[in-house]
């Protein structure tokens, strides 16, 4: 694993300012993301160090910004940052802040990224209004609009450059996003409540003969009910896992070794959901820390294995 300071310099950025701007996007991934954060560092070539930490940190940024409050609220906090960051882009003035300024100059390093913010931006309003969606179908516009687009940030630095590839590769983004979304609205679900909001759709509960308010309660005669609940959920979050397996094979093959740990640890995260059953209604999932180490220790190791022998 490279030091964060060799990253910069192998990607040239020299300027002490600079620096210290992706520095403050590479803390906001770590504490944002811890997981994927040391999976980067592990796993991926350590010139994309910089620019993939500032689209991890821009999205829970944007994400942090129109998640709370009134719908209204929201939509006003989505204008005004959409509009500091498009400025920032473009070079109208100084940005303001380290994380226009850093994701600016990820942007001129990687111009396939400016597409990926606009249409990432452009989504948000379907975070910024959500409050709850009744079907399978609204379930699937959202990940269309928002949850696609913010992973593509990322994921659209490991794409393949034959454009035929290119497109397979961001289907299988998109069913692991449908996935790791499933997981999201289980895992969150605790929260979710105490917000009024939760990201099941209501036509799903409806086939158990469960109400949001009966979630709100949080136990009682409909515990078995959410136990099937949470389980019908978690087979579709299994079942889109085992449609993105080979998504890595599309990837250049120093960006394999991160892809297939990134599946394999929404894998964990999945069965930290399915142990907790109808107890999500109280308490958040994540998985354990030592095995999604484990994980991460023996994906490097196989990696470093793997270059010293194409060496």
């Amino acid at each position: 694993m490279s030091s964060w300071s060799d990253a910069l310099d192998r990607c040239g950025i020299v300027d002490p300012s600079l620096r210290g701007d992706y520095g403050a996007q590479r803390a906001l991934a770590r504490r944002f993301a811890p997981a994927e954060y040391l999976t980067v560092r592990l796993l991926l070539p350590g010139p994309l160090h910089p620019s993939v930490f500032t689209a991890v940190a821009f999205m829970h940024e944007t994400d942090e910004r129109i998640d709370s409050g009134e719908p209204g609220a929201r939509r006003a906090a989505l204008r005004v940052w959409d509009q500091e960051v498009t400025a920032a882009l473009a070079g109208r003035g100084a940005a303001r802040q380290p994380m226009s300024r850093a994701l600016a100059d990820t942007v001129r390093r990687h111009p396939v990224l400016a597409a990926r913010v606009r249409a990432f931006l452009d989504g948000a309003p379907a975070e910024a209004d959500w409050t709850g969606l009744d079907t399978e179908s609204d379930f699937q516009a959202y990940v269309d609009s928002y949850s696609l687009p913010a992973l593509m940030l990322t994921a659209c630095l490991l794409e393949p450059p034959s454009p035929a590839d290119a497109s397979a590769f961001e289907a299988g983004c998109r069913t692991l996003i449908e996935a790791m979304q499933r997981i999201d609205f289980l895992a969150d679900l605790a929260e979710d409540i105490a917000q009024g909001r939760i990201g099941v759709p209501r036509d799903a509960l409806a086939r158990h003969g469960l109400k949001t308010e009966d979630l709100a309660r949080g136990s009682g005669g409909q515990v078995p009910a959410v136990e099937r609940l949470v389980m019908e959920q978690a087979r579709l979050a299994g079942a889109g896992l085992d449609g993105c397996a080979k998504l890595p094979e599309l990837a250049e093959p120093g960006h394999r070794p991160f892809l297939d740990a990134l599946i394999a640890v929404q894998r964990l995260r999945l069965r930290a959901v399915e142990r907790k059953g109808a107890a999500l209604l109280t308490h958040g999932a994540r998985p354990a820390v030592l095995a999604t180490l484990r994980l991460l220790t023996q994906a490097y190791r196989n990696t470093r294995k793997q270059r010293r022998t194409r060496n």
